[in-house]
């Protein structure tokens, strides 16, 4: 099933460009954490990139960021099977596992939305850059 709002998909397009309204400083559209929000186990990417197919869990979300060994395992070629990234942004870095401090695996690795608990209103209107 494919989800079309013609208002919501185009003010989600726009906000993905960094156009849309939005208030708060500096807001990106973060695609890494919204594939690990909404789709942790990699399965509506996998539905729609088949190169990607073989690539297990949340890895999906960032093939760039699998070693050449796990890369050959799953038949990904960067840059010949499946495309280098364009831009990597400097936000996606703390939602990679093997770009985090200790490697640590990431919280939302266990399925399912972010709960943001015990978070008042000043979290989410915080001027904290990437908070």
């Amino acid at each position: 099933k494919v989800d079309y709002d013609v208002c919501s998909n185009y003010g989600n397009w726009l906000y993905s460009a960094g156009i849309g309204n939005d208030p708060r400083d500096n807001r990106k559209f973060n695609m890494i954490k919204q594939g690990l929000d909404y789709d942790g186990n990699g399965d509506y990417v996998r539905l729609w990139v088949p190169e990607l197919q073989g690539i297990k869990g949340a890895d999906i979300h960032t093939p760039w960021a699998l070693s050449s060994a796990a890369l050959s395992q799953t038949g990904v070629t960067l840059g010949e099977t499946y495309p280098q990234p364009v831009v990597t942004a400097p936000e996606w870095s703390r939602h990679i596992p093997n770009q985090r401090p200790g490697g640590s695996p990431h919280p939302r690795d266990r399925r399912g939305p972010a709960q943001h608990k015990n978070r008042g209103i000043d979290f989410y209107f915080s001027r904290k850059k990437d908070a």
